[in-house]
């Protein structure tokens, strides 16, 4: 391992990384949820199988924390190769693509998360490179400089998006497959809880498997993170087994309300509501107004608000609905004006 791509880990981070490894499913049939991607995909892996292919290129779009990580390793496993990864932002010049696409093995699956931060000069190197498995090079300058395509194996590539929107139409027509992750259901996120309660050896009982279920926010990550912090508080402050009653008393410790919604979302809510009498109000002076990035509103705090009904996106900015007043206990009027109940 060169320079370039060492990192110091302290043990305490490899502990988490075994963690999370351990927690995130290994085989299609073991993932949770997503029935309609899974079946599609079951269909695309024994597809390839059975021609004796690589897997073809696919794109997985959706909010974070839906699993899009977890299926690129799943498809690996389940395909017999190896996962190499990295992420649009890390990929800075030319160069640094042309490195890990030199280092592919025939079959290998190149993962890229936030594919939609590749520049363009990154993706037009990219272009060939997915499409006829050639990376074209320029060797020398000016009028003495000349071309040369070398062949790459054929490879897999993944990529992973939280907006669609802003992936080129040339790249995105590069995939062959493109799936969208949708937030899981309660059922779903019960099972998932579950699941990661044996994997971490704490003892559960139904009703407190479903208070961290419930304000999951419909997305694995976030269920994972606070099940980590409902067991921390069992045992603290209990005998270590999760009850509803030590679910609750955690997530109320931690702010987390029954429809999952944590300091951040009510902040973001109590802002258009009170400082713009309920929108519609600008993304960029609501981040300016709470102190939070933009990107962070949009991608993490936006989409369950949505979900909910608690949130809308109009032309003129986002405007919050009745729902959301009625959830924060704060009367609403026709002129937005709040009001305590």
């Amino acid at each position: 391992m060169d320079e370039s791509t060492q990192r110091i880990v302290t043990p305490i981070a490899q502990s988490e990384d075994r963690l999370d490894q351990a927690l995130r499913p290994k085989r299609l049939k073991d993932l949770i949820g997503q029935d309609r991607v899974k079946e599609n995909l079951q269909i695309l892996i024994e597809a390839a199988r059975k021609r004796e292919e690589p897997l073809d290129h696919v794109l997985f779009y959706g909010p974070p924390g839906l699993g899009k990580t977890t299926l690129a390793h799943i498809l690996a496993n389940e395909m017999g190769v190896n996962i190499k990864i990295t992420s649009g932002p890390a990929i800075e010049r030319p160069g640094d693509l042309a490195a890990i696409l030199t280092n592919l093995r025939a079959g290998d699956v190149l993962f890229i998360d936030e594919v939609h931060r590749l520049g363009r000069s990154i993706e037009e190197v990219l272009y060939p490179a997915i499409e006829d498995f050639a990376l074209d090079i320029v060797i020398g300058k000016g009028p003495s400089a000349r071309s040369i395509r070398l062949n790459l194996p054929h490879f897999t590539m993944i990529g992973a998006t939280t907006r669609l929107a802003l992936v080129t139409a040339p790249l995105r027509a590069r995939f062959g497959a493109v799936y969208r992750l949708d937030f899981y259901d309660l059922d779903a996120m019960q099972q998932i809880v579950k699941r990661a309660a044996g994997v971490l050896g704490v003892e559960t009982q139904i009703d407190g498997e479903q208070e961290i279920a419930l304000r999951g926010r419909g997305t694995p990550r976030v269920a994972l993170r606070l099940l980590r912090r409902v067991r921390d508080f069992a045992e603290v402050r209990a005998d270590g087994k999760i009850t509803a009653e030590i679910s609750r008393g955690a997530l109320e410790l931690l702010e987390v309300d029954h429809l999952g919604l944590d300091d951040l979302d009510r902040r973001v809510l109590l802002c258009i509501i009170q400082n713009y009498r309920g929108g519609p109000v600008g993304l960029n002076t609501i981040a300016a107004s709470i102190s939070e990035e933009a990107d962070t509103i949009m991608d993490v705090v936006e989409p369950y608000l949505l979900q909910l009904g608690f949130l809308e996106r109009t032309q003129q900015g986002r405007q919050a609905t009745r729902k959301a007043y009625e959830h924060l206990g704060i009367g609403y009027s026709e002129d937005g004006q709040p009001r305590l109940l």
